[in-house]
């Protein structure tokens, strides 16, 4: 029930933080200056799969034939094993830092010191299905931590 009623408060928060959203385009710059591939899920390995490839990082808080809802953790100075997310989905970012995100080959996709302004923490964003990528979280000291809930229809 606790989780529930979590999950009914995230989901008001995200309705109520259009502010503070941007959408992203399969390999395009967005407004923030985010790239990220997308691609065709069926042609992922299903090993590469976040709950997978990625079990520390990314635990399920809710799974029906709707949705999934990850929290997802990467701690300070930590780099999360390569892996993808078949569904699209809404991404609350709750806390974060700079961070390096990377494609499946390692090439640098998204790295938040290049941006103009900061981002802006909690952050609320859309995400079509992400090809195989992994995150490093370059602060000593704050956890990247994002509750992130993927649409399945």
């Amino acid at each position: 029930m606790k989780t529930l009623n979590r999950m009914l408060v995230l989901l008001a928060l995200l309705s109520l933080s259009a502010t503070n959203s941007f959408s992203q385009k399969a390999d395009t710059k967005a407004a923030s200056g985010m790239i990220y591939k997308t691609g065709k899920p069926a042609d992922w390995p299903k090993e590469s799969d976040a709950v997978i490839a990625a079990p520390k990082s990314h635990r399920i808080l809710l799974e029906n034939e709707n949705v999934q809802v990850l929290d997802v953790t990467v701690a300070p100075g930590e780099t999360e094993p390569v892996h993808s997310h078949r569904w699209p989905s809404v991404l609350y970012i709750v806390a974060g830092a700079d961070f390096i995100d990377r494609d499946g080959q390692g090439n640098v996709i998204f790295d938040t010191r290049q941006l103009k302004t900061p981002l802006q923490y909690p952050l609320t964003m859309w995400k079509d299905p992400e090809a195989p990528h992994s995150a490093e979280n370059l602060s000593k000291t704050i956890t990247l931590h994002l509750i992130r809930i993927e649409i399945k229809k």
